[in-house]
C-alpha cells in the first residue's frame, strides 16, 4: 500500500506553485513595462548640454551638509505643441519642480510661472520659459541656477498627452467656477481639432454673483480637462492656470493608483510616445515599484511673492513679500522651505547675484504693478522677449528692440482688453501702498503686506467678467508659497493655493471665438 503524502509536503508544494505563479506574473509585468518603455523618446545626444549645479550647492551636497541629499528632484516640462509626436524646439508652456522625499516618499510640486524674469542662459535675462527652446538641459540648468536646485533628470510631455491620459482613465471629476466653465468651453473647440478627440460642451448654469466661486462639479473627458488646464484668462491668470494643472496631476495620480494593470498599460501605450525623458529604462524600472507608495499632497507656485512689469511684454518679477522690491533671494528661501523643509536656507552667491541683476533690470522698466495685462494673443503664446543680456562686450538692454513674436506688437501702443475694448483705465496705484494696500480705489482691497496678491481692476475690471483679485483676498500665506489664498465666495480655491477672492460684478465677458457675451 502506498504511503500517503504528509500534510507538510502538500503545504510546501502549494507554496512553490504560488511562488512560481508570482514569478511568472512578475516576468509578464516586467516584459510589458520593458516593451512600453521602448516607446519613450530619448533626447538627441548631439544637442545635449551638461547639467550644471551652482558650485556652492554642489560643495554642500558633497559634504553632505545640504537638505537636498535627502531628496530627489525632477523637472517636468509641458509643451503646448500642435504636433502630437513633437516634444522639443519651442518654449516650455509648463515647468514643474517635483521633490521626492527619499525616506517618506512624499512628493511636492512647485510650478514655475512661465513669464518669470530670470537668468535663462548665458547671462540672458528673459521669461523663464524661453530656456527650453535652446534645449531641455538648458531649461534644467535655468532651474538649478536661479533656485539653487540639484536636478539631473527631466521628463517632457507634449500637448496631446494629457488628453490621452484622462481618456484612458475614463475622465476626471473636477470642481469648477462659472468663469472656468465659460473659458473651458471656449478652448474645447480648438483642443478637439488639435487632438482629434470629441467633447460635449457643458451647458452654462445661471450666471452667479461670484463667477470665480468654485461651485460646480463635472465629469470631464480628455479634451475638456486639457482645455481646463489651458485657461489663463480668469482673474488668477497664469497663477490660476498652473494651480489647475497641479490639481489635475493630483487627480490623475489618485485615480491611476486605484486602476488595474490593463488601464495602466493603456495609459502607457497612449502617452509614452509623447514623452521625452533623460532617464533610461533601468532607472525608470527601478523607480516604478516605489511609485505606488508615493503621496502627492502639497503644491505651490514660484515665485511665491510677485509683481508685474507691463513694459515691452509683461513679465513676472519676484519680489520681497509685502513690498515692490524685486528680490529673488527671499523667494528661493521660501521654495527650499516648501520643497525640502529647510527652515534656515541661505541662497548661494549665484542666486544673490541674479537677484541683484533682476532688481537692476526692473529699475529701468518703470513702476511695478499689481496686475498683469494679457491679451487673447498672449493666452497661449509663450513669448520669449529678451530684456537684458551680456553680449560679450558688456550688458545690453534689448527691451526697446523687442517685438511680440505672436502679434508683431512692439509694446508702444496701449493695451486693450479684447473683451471690452477698455484700455486699462482702472484704478491702480492710487491707494496707500505704505500700509500694504495695493492700488487703493477699486483694486479689490488686496493686502500685499499680509502676503496676498491683491489684484485690482485690470482694464476697467473686465477680465473674464469681473474684477481681478477683487473682494476679500486677504489671509493668503505667500511666505508659505500660496498666491492669494483669499475667500473665494466662502471657501478656499484648490485648498487655499490660489484664492482669488470675489471676482464677480464685471461688465461682461465676450467669447473671443464667437463674439457672444456670456458673462
Amino acid at each position: 500500500m502506498a504511503k500517503p503524502r504528509s500534510k507538510t509536503k502538500k503545504i510546501l508544494f502549494a507554496v512553490e506553485i504560488i511562488v512560481l505563479l508570482l514569478f511568472i506574473g512578475g516576468l509578464y509585468v516586467y516584459g510589458q513595462l520593458n516593451s512600453r518603455l521602448d516607446k519613450l523618446e530619448k533626447p538627441k545626444t548631439e544637442n545635449a548640454q551638461p547639467i550644471e549645479v551652482n558650485q556652492e550647492v554642489q560643495d554642500s551636497i558633497n559634504a553632505e551638509e545640504s537638505k537636498l541629499t535627502g531628496y530627489t528632484t525632477y523637472a517636468l516640462f509641458g509643451i503646448d505643441h500642435r504636433d502630437k509626436s513633437a516634444t522639443g524646439g519651442m518654449n516650455s508652456d509648463t515647468m514643474i519642480i517635483a521633490s521626492v522625499n527619499n525616506d517618506t516618499k512624499d512628493v511636492k510640486l512647485a510650478s514655475v510661472y512661465r513669464d518669470t524674469l530670470l537668468n535663462v542662459y548665458d547671462d540672458t535675462y528673459s521669461k523663464a520659459n524661453a530656456a527650453y527652446a535652446k534645449s531641455p538641459e538648458a531649461a534644467v540648468n535655468m532651474l538649478n541656477r536661479n533656485m539653487d536646485l540639484n536636478i539631473t533628470d527631466y521628463a517632457t510631455v507634449n500637448f496631446s498627452a494629457l488628453t490621452e491620459i484622462v481618456d484612458a482613465l475614463d475622465g476626471l471629476d473636477i470642481d469648477m467656477s462659472y468663469a472656468e466653465i465659460v473659458h473651458m468651453n471656449s478652448y474645447c473647440e480648438e483642443t478637439s481639432k488639435e487632438t482629434g478627440k470629441p467633447y460635449e460642451p457643458i451647458e452654462l448654469p445661471e450666471r452667479p454673483e461670484d463667477i470665480e466661486k468654485i461651485d460646480y462639479r463635472f465629469h470631464l473627458n480628455g479634451v475638456q480637462v486639457t482645455s481646463y488646464c489651458r485657461i489663463r484668462y480668469t482673474a488668477s491668470l497664469d497663477m490660476g492656470r498652473t494651480e489647475r494643472q497641479r490639481k489635475v496631476i493630483q487627480l490623475i495620480v489618485q485615480k491611476a493608483k486605484k486602476a488595474g494593470l490593463p488601464t495602466i498599460f493603456k495609459v502607457m501605450d497612449a502617452v509614452f510616445p509623447m514623452v521625452s525623458t533623460s532617464m533610461d529604462k533601468t532607472e525608470i524600472l527601478q523607480l516604478l515599484p516605489t511609485v505606488i507608495g508615493y503621496s502627492l499632497n502639497e503644491t505651490t507656485g514660484f515665485p511665491s511673492s510677485i509683481k508685474f512689469s507691463n513694459v515691452k511684454g509683461s513679465v513676472i518679477v519676484p519680489t520681497k513679500e509685502g513690498t515692490s522690491e524685486a528680490d529673488l533671494v527671499s523667494n528661493v528661501i521660501a521654495l527650499h522651505k516648501f520643497l525640502y523643509g529647510d527652515e534656515a536656507y541661505t541662497p548661494s552667491s549665484t542666486v544673490q547675484e541674479i537677484s541683484a541683476k533682476i532688481a537692476e533690470i526692473v529699475s529701468g522698466l518703470g513702476e511695478l504693478e499689481d496686475t498683469q495685462k494679457i491679451t487673447a494673443e498672449d493666452e497661449n503664446t509663450a513669448n520669449d522677449s529678451i530684456i537684458f543680456e551680456n553680449d560679450g562686450s558688456g550688458w545690453v538692454d534689448n527691451s526697446t528692440d523687442w517685438v511680440d513674436p505672436g502679434t508683431g506688437d512692439d509694446g508702444s501702443s496701449d493695451w486693450v482688453d479684447p473683451g471690452t475694448g477698455d484700455t486699462g483705465g482702472g484704478d491702480t496705484g492710487s491707494g496707500d501702498t505704505g500700509s500694504g494696500d495695493v492700488g487703493g480705489g477699486d483694486t479689490g482691497g488686496g493686502d500685499v503686506g499680509g502676503g496676498d496678491i491683491g489684484g485690482g481692476d485690470a482694464g476697467g475690471g473686465d477680465i473674464g467678467g469681473g474684477d481681478v483679485g477683487g473682494g476679500d483676498a486677504g489671509g493668503g500665506d505667500v511666505g508659505g508659497g500660496d498666491i492669494g489664498g483669499g475667500d473665494a465666495g466662502g471657501g478656499d480655491v484648490g485648498g487655499g493655493d490660489m484664492g482669488g477672492g470675489d471676482a464677480g460684478g464685471g461688465d461682461g465677458f465676450v467669447d473671443e471665438g464667437t463674439g457672444e457675451e456670456v458673462m
